[in-house]
C-alpha cells in the first residue's frame, strides 16, 4: 500500500512538472510570436467610421478630411515613432462610410475593432452615431475617440477606452446664454427678454437647453423661457413648430439643430415672416451650404461652435492653409478641426506609449495634452470622463457673406450686431 502511494505522489509531481513545463514552452513561444509580429508591423492601423452620404454626409466629409491631413503630415514626417519597435511606423487609415445611419455606424466601429485590429477608431460624427458606437471600445478594448459627438450620455457611463474632442453640449448652451447676457450687458439688448427654443429630440437636444436654464438660474432677471419644445431629426416640415414659436411671443429664437434641419427650418422661418430680436441655430450658421440655400436670409444669425478659422492663433492660420491646399477649399464652419486634432492626439499618445498595445495607448491618452492646439485655449486635454472641456466661441453671419467672431471678447474679429436690424 506505502508503495502504492509513492508511485501515485511521484505520478503525480511527474504530471505537475510536465504541466509546468508545457505552459512555460507554451508562454515562451506566444512571446517570441508576439514579438516577431510586432517586428513585422507595418503600419499603425486607425479606423476612420463617419457619415459620407446620408444626412450627415456634409460634415462627415469635413471631418473625414481634417483626419486625412493630420495623417498626410505625420507620414509626410515619417510616421509615429515606436520605442518598443526602434522604428518609425506609418499610419494605415481604415475608412467605412455609416452613410449616417444608428446601426450601421455601430457595426462598423465593431468590425473595425475586431476583424480589422484596428490600434485605435476615430469618428462618430453627430450625437446618435457617437451614442451607437460608443458601447464597443471598452467591449474590445480598443481606443476611440469621437470627433464629432458631444453630449453627456456618451461620458457618463464609466467607460474607460472612450474619448472625445468636443465640448460638452451643455457648455454650448451655457456659453450661448452668456453671451446674450452680455449684449444685455453692453446695452444692446433688454433685460427680461422671452426666449424660445426648439431642441432636437436627441441628448445633445437636451443639454443645450439645460446649459440655457442652468445660465439663466444662475443669472435671474435676464431672461426668461416661455416656450421649449423638441423636434425629430429629419422633419421636412416645421410649420406647426414655428407657429408655436410664433404665439408664444418670444424676443429670441434659439434652435439646436443639425445642417439639414437648420437649412429646412430656417428657410421655412423666414416664409413665415417671423422676426426675432436674435437667433440662433446652436453650433449652425456659418456652413457655406446654408449661405448658399439660403442667401442673405442667414445673415444676423449666430452659433456657438467648438472652433473657427478666425481664431487669432499662428496655428490656426497655418492649419487653414495646409487645409486648403490639402482639400482645395477653405475650412467650412468647425467640423474639421476636431478630427484634425483627434488623429495629432492619438499620435501623440501612441508615442507616448512606445508600444502599440492598446491598453497602454489608452493610458496615454487618458494623460496627453496638444500644446499648442488649433482649438479655442490652445490646449487640448481629455478630462476624467474621457470628454474635453475647451471654451465655445460664437460667430456672428455679417452681410457679404462675412462671419466674425464676437464672443469672448479676446478672440473678437468684429463687433456683435444686436438686435438684428429691421429690413
Amino acid at each position: 500500500m506505502q508503495k502504492t502511494n509513492a508511485w501515485g505522489r511521484r505520478g503525480r509531481a511527474l504530471v505537475s512538472a510536465v504541466i509546468v513545463f508545457t505552459t512555460a514552452i507554451a508562454l515562451l513561444l506566444f512571446s517570441v510570436g508576439c514579438k516577431r509580429k510586432a517586428a513585422e508591423q507595418s503600419a499603425i492601423t486607425v479606423g476612420v467610421v463617419l457619415p459620407i452620404s446620408g444626412r450627415e454626409a456634409k460634415p462627415g466629409q469635413y471631418q473625414r478630411e481634417g483626419i486625412e491631413l493630420a495623417i498626410k503630415q505625420i507620414n509626410d514626417g515619417g510616421g509615429i515613432f515606436i520605442k518598443d519597435l526602434n522604428k518609425k511606423l506609418p499610419v494605415k487609415e481604415i475608412f467605412y462610410d455609416d452613410s449616417s445611419d444608428q446601426g450601421k455606424s455601430a457595426s462598423l466601429a465593431e468590425r473595425a475593432m475586431s476583424s480589422d485590429d484596428a490600434t485605435a477608431v476615430l469618428g462618430a460624427y453627430s450625437t446618435a452615431l457617437g451614442e451607437a458606437e460608443s458601447v464597443m471600445p471598452d467591449r474590445y478594448k480598443t481606443p476611440w475617440i469621437t470627433t464629432g459627438a458631444a453630449a453627456t450620455t456618451i461620458f457618463s457611463r464609466g467607460f474607460k477606452y472612450t474619448f472625445g474632442t468636443l465640448s460638452p453640449t451643455t457648455l454650448l448652451g451655457s456659453t450661448t446664454a452668456e453671451y446674450l447676457g452680455s449684449l444685455v450687458d453692453a446695452g444692446k439688448l433688454k433685460k427680461g427678454l422671452k426666449l424660445a427654443l426648439a431642441l432636437e429630440n436627441t441628448d445633445h437636444g437636451v443639454d443645450y437647453g439645460n446649459g440655457i436654464k442652468q445660465w439663466i438660474s444662475a443669472h435671474p432677471g435676464y431672461f426668461n423661457v416661455v416656450f421649449s419644445e423638441s423636434f425629430d431629426l429629419g422633419s421636412p416640415d416645421f410649420s406647426g413648430l414655428l407657429q408655436k414659436v410664433r404665439t408664444a411671443n418670444a424676443d429670441i429664437f434659439l434652435a439646436d439643430a443639425h445642417l439639414q434641419d437648420y437649412v429646412t427650418m430656417h428657410r421655412q422661418y423666414l416664409q413665415s415672416g417671423m422676426k426675432h430680436q436674435m437667433i440662433s441655430y446652436g453650433a449652425r450658421g456659418p456652413e457655406s451650404d446654408a449661405r448658399k440655400a439660403l442667401g442673405d436670409g442667414v445673415d444676423y444669425i449666430f452659433a456657438g461652435i467648438w472652433w473657427s478659422k478666425n481664431l487669432p492663433y499662428p496655428q490656426v492660420k497655418k492649419f487653414n492653409d495646409d487645409y486648403k491646399a490639402f482639400t482645395g477649399h477653405e475650412p467650412d464652419s468647425w467640423y474639421p478641426s476636431t478630427a484634425y486634432e483627434a488623429m495629432r492626439i492619438l499620435a501623440q499618445a501612441i508615442t507616448t506609449a512606445g508600444t502599440l498595445n492598446k491598453d497602454k495607448i489608452r493610458d496615454a491618452l487618458a494623460q496627453a495634452e496638444l500644446n499648442p492646439s488649433i482649438l479655442p485655449g490652445q490646449k487640448m486635454k481629455f478630462g476624467a470622463n474621457g470628454q474635453v472641456q475647451n471654451p465655445f466661441v460664437i460667430v456672428q453671419n455679417k452681410p457679404g457673406a462675412k462671419v466674425d467672431i464676437v464672443f469672448p471678447p479676446d478672440a473678437a474679429t468684429g463687433p456683435s450686431i444686436a438686435p438684428i436690424p429691421r429690413k
